[in-house]
Order: structure tokens, then C-alpha cells, then sequence
């Protein structure tokens, strides 16, 4: 079943009716649904679905043949190959004269890895022949990297003959709860917590009524999809899997700065800058800065996908039980006990979403949001705030606290989050939210019926 991604398949729609050239470029990182996506708008539309290979020119000349003889002869075996790339896009042109037709270019990168003249190609057809015709052409790629610089990049040959573009993201926490609508509330935070709202993650975890049952038979288990899948995509995507591992490793260890993580790694910091940019341009690792902030000496370095955090933060040190099948004794001792404390920094992310995206009536209207970190010169310690919220205009911010935990959530927060916001600096207005998995004592209820701090449960993002 497809969920979610309406606002893309709707504009796609328009778009497609409207009966104009068309070449839009979709990419994101791999297992988003991009492919989900582009299979959904194709149906019940001619079209001529071309996955590229990761091999040679000649498989795939031979692939985008077989693509092009299926259109009018599904089911077929095998089919006659063109003699050339240029030969295969005449008859697309051909099709696309007496049809509005589709035609797909999954994986585009491979495409171009193996044909380096296969984006000139296309921009010299587009000029000549396609931009005038009923053509609705769709490159997709999983290498983010490659589609931003050279499909959509200036130096590209690509440059200005697309008509549209989608970057697909994540799921966001309220998106996903389509997928398990029966589930609490929790439960759902905790699936969003452990895929990182990545469809096909969601899938394969396969939670029926019990996160925890789905997470031993489905990710804690030698024979499931998930369990090699972080070490499977390293070795997909990149030459040497090992030395990025040891990257992983180390930031899901606590090596925030590049400095530390190349000494844990044991490399010079020069080449582990190399490797940090490839796992952020595959959207592993993200880069983090306090807000307000130009990026500097406190740019930290983070995992950025929940489902890879949370791998190397439970299966590496537990491979050795788990390969020998005592995850019923270990489960609850050593991982359930911890999920609690994994989860904070994942609900702070659901709260900024929120805010961000879902919250009505907010007092400010949002440039952007994240979270701060400095000195606070009274104590010489460094504070971190959860949530900063920047306006578009004028001196007024939002100051916010999550707190993921099982007893409610009492006024000595606020005070403490009123403080914090000192040492962001005085001189502003600030709106306090406090966001509460188990909700909050009387006396900081009152106060908030009072108007001095805004209090969200999680029931509360749900809705």
C-alpha cells in the first residue's frame, strides 16, 4: 500500500495532464520511496520504466532495450537491442510523438558512470527534439551528491532543461503513523525512533501490535533484512566500507569534532574530512552548528539517521549474543532498559518538526529552528538549549525543553530553561514551550494555564 508523499504525486499529476515537455529530477538518499513514488504516478500511464545498472555501457544499452520492447510487449524474456544509446532515444522520440509518455531513468548515476556522455546526450535530444513533444521524462538518483552538482549543478549539461525537481526526505513522525495507525502513541515514537521515518525501513520492522517482538524477530536477528543493512549500504555505495565504519563508530561513540574523530579512527585529519563529506552527502551524518551561529570551531559532527543511530548504538556491541541467539536473554537487561535514554535526542527532533511544521497559532512566525549550545560566564559551564526558534523578523524567540521521560515534567524546568535563555542573551522576548512525554506537574500546569510557558504532550503531536 502507498502512504504518504500526496503533495509530490499531486503537483506530479497536474504536471502530467497538463500534457506539456516535462523532465523532472527526483532524488534523495536510498530507501526514502523514491522509486515508491515514481511507481505510483506511472500507473495506468504509457510509460517506459529504465532501471539503470551499476555495470557496464553494454548491460545497460541492453537494459534500457529490454525497457523500451516491454512497453508494447510485457512479460517478454528477451528483446532486440539497439545499436546505440542514440538509436534507443530515437525511438522514445518516436513513442512520444503519438503518446503522452513516461520515461523513467532510475538510478540515473549509474547511467552516467558507465556512459560519460549519456547527460550530453540528453541535453543535445531535449534542445532538438523532446522539448516540444509530449515527453514527461524522470531522472532519479539515490547519490544526493551527484544529482545536486551534476544534474542540477551550473557545470551540468543538464543545467536549465529541468522543469521541476523533488528532493525526498524522511518521513516526519506524523507522516509515518500512517503506516501503524493501531499502535499508542509511544509505540509510534518509537518506530519513528528506530527507521528514522525511512519507508522502507517501516516495512521491513514489520510491528503488528509489539515494538518490541518486531524489533527481536525483525533488526535483532542474523537472518532479517535489518540487521546487515547499515554494513550492506556502506558497501553499496562506497569503495572502502570498513574505514567508514570506524567513522560511524567513533561519532556514535561521542567524537563530535573532526579532530577526534580522526584520532579515533586513526587517520589524518585531512583524509577523514574526505571520508565525513561522502557519509554527508549520503545524509549518514549531518553537521550541526548553534543556532544564530556562523559554522566554525563549534560545528559538531552527529548521525543524522535515526535508523543508523540506533544500529550502532544496539547491535555492535551485542553482536555476539545476538549471533548466538540469546536476544531473549539480553533484550530487556541491556537494550529495552536503554531506549528511554536513546529516544531524548530523537523527541527533541519530533518537537523542532512540529513547531516547524504543525503547530498552529505559534506567537512568531519561524526563520528557523534548532538548538544552542555556549558558555554560561556566571558558572564557566556549557548549557545546551533543546530548542531555539528564530523569527523572520523583530527580537523574539522561542525557547523550548524536551524531555522524554516516564514522570511528569514540574516548574523547576521552566526556571531552568528561563536561565538558559540569559545566557542565549538578554534584551529579547522569549516564548517558552516544554515539551513532555508523560506530561507535567500541577504546579507547572498552572502556570501554563497562566500563559507563561506553552506545555505539549506527546498525545499533543499526534493529534
Amino acid at each position: 500500500m502507498f502512504y504518504c508523499r500526496d503533495n509530490e504525486l499531486r503537483d506530479m499529476n497536474r504536471r502530467y495532464i497538463r500534457g506539456d515537455f516535462e523532465c523532472l529530477i527526483v532524488y534523495g538518499r536510498r530507501r526514502v520511496g523514491k522509486t515508491a513514488l515514481i511507481n505510483e504516478f506511472c500507473k495506468n500511464k504509457p510509460t517506459v520504466f529504465f532501471s539503470a545498472l551499476n555495470a557496464s555501457d553494454k548491460e545497460n544499452l541492453e537494459a534500457l532495450s529490454k525497457a523500451i520492447y516491454e512497453k508494447d510487449h510485457p512479460g517478454m524474456d528477451s528483446a532486440p537491442v539497439f545499436q546505440s544509446f542514440e538509436a534507443a532515444l530515437d525511438q522514445i522520440t518516436h513513442i512520444a510523438e503519438k503518446e503522452r509518455l513516461v520515461f523513467v531513468i532510475d538510478e540515473y548515476p549509474y547511467l552516467a558512470k558507465a556512459n560519460k556522455s549519456i547527460s550530453s546526450r540528453l541535453q543535445h535530444i531535449i534542445d532538438h527534439k523532446w522539448k516540444n513533444s509530449q515527453l514527461f521524462l524522470i531522472l532519479c538518483g539515490s547519490s544526493m551528491s551527484f544529482m545536486e552538482y551534476q544534474v542540477l549543478g551550473y557545470e551540468s549539461p543538464l543545467y536549465g532543461r529541468r522543469t521541476g525537481q523533488y528532493k525526498i526526505q524522511a518521513l516526519t513522525f506524523k507522516e509515518m503513523t500512517a503506516f501503524n495507525p493501531t499502535l499508542t502513541t509511544e509505540q509510534q515514537a518509537l518506530v519513528y525512533g528506530i527507521t528514522g521515518g525511512i519507508p522502507h525501513y517501516v516495512n521491513k520492522l514489520d510491528v503488528f501490535d509489539d515494538v518490541d517482538e518486531a524489533l527481536k524477530e525483525n533488526l535483532f536477528n542474523t537472518s532479517s533484512y535489518l540487521f546487515e543493512e547499515p554494513e550492506n549500504l556502506l558497501k553499496q555505495e562506497l569503495r572502502e566500507p570498513a574505514i567508514y565504519n570506524s567513522v560511524i563508530t567513533a561519532i556514535a561513540g561521542g567524537a563530535s569534532r573532526s579532530n577526534e574523530i580522526s584520532t579515533k579512527v586513526g587517520i589524518e585529519s585531512a583524509i577523514c574530512a574526505k571520508y565525513l563529506k561522502a557519509l554527508l552527502d549520503l545524509g549518514i551524518i549531518k553537521k550541526e552548528t548553534p543556532l544564530t551561529e556562523k559554522p566554525g570551531k563549534k560545528t559538531i559532527y552527529t548521525i543524522g539517521d535515526n535508523f543508523f543511530r540506533f544500529w550502532y548504538r544496539f547491535v555492535p556491541q551485542n553482536t555476539s549474543s545476538i549471533s548466538a541467539g540469546r536476544i531473549e536473554q539480553i533484550y530487556a537487561p541491556v537494550i529495552k532498559r536503554h531506549l528511554s535514554d536513546y529516544m531524548g535526542l530523537v523527541f527533541e527532533q519530533m518537537c523542532r518538526e512540529y513547531l516547524l511544521r504543525y503547530a498552529t497559532d505559534l506567537p512568531i512566525i519561524l526563520s528557523d529552528i534548532g538548538q544552542w549550545w555556549g558558555t554560561d560566564p556566571k558558572v564557566k559551564k556549557e548549557v545546551q538549549i533543546d530548542i531555539v526558534g528564530s523569527p523572520v523578523e523583530g527580537d523574539e524567540y522561542i525557547i523550548g525543553s524536551c524531555k522524554y521521560r516516564s514522570d511528569p515534567v514540574g516548574v523547576d524546568e521552566l526556571e531552568l530553561i528561563r536561565h538558559y535563555a540569559d545566557v542565549f542573551g538578554k534584551g529579547k522576548k522569549y516564548h517558552f514551550y516544554i515539551f513532555s512525554k508523560s506530561g507535567f506537574t500541577k504546579g507547572l500546569q498552572e502556570l501554563g494555564d497562566m500563559g507563561e510557558v506553552n506545555l505539549v504532550t506527546l498525545d499533543d503531536m499526534y493529534r
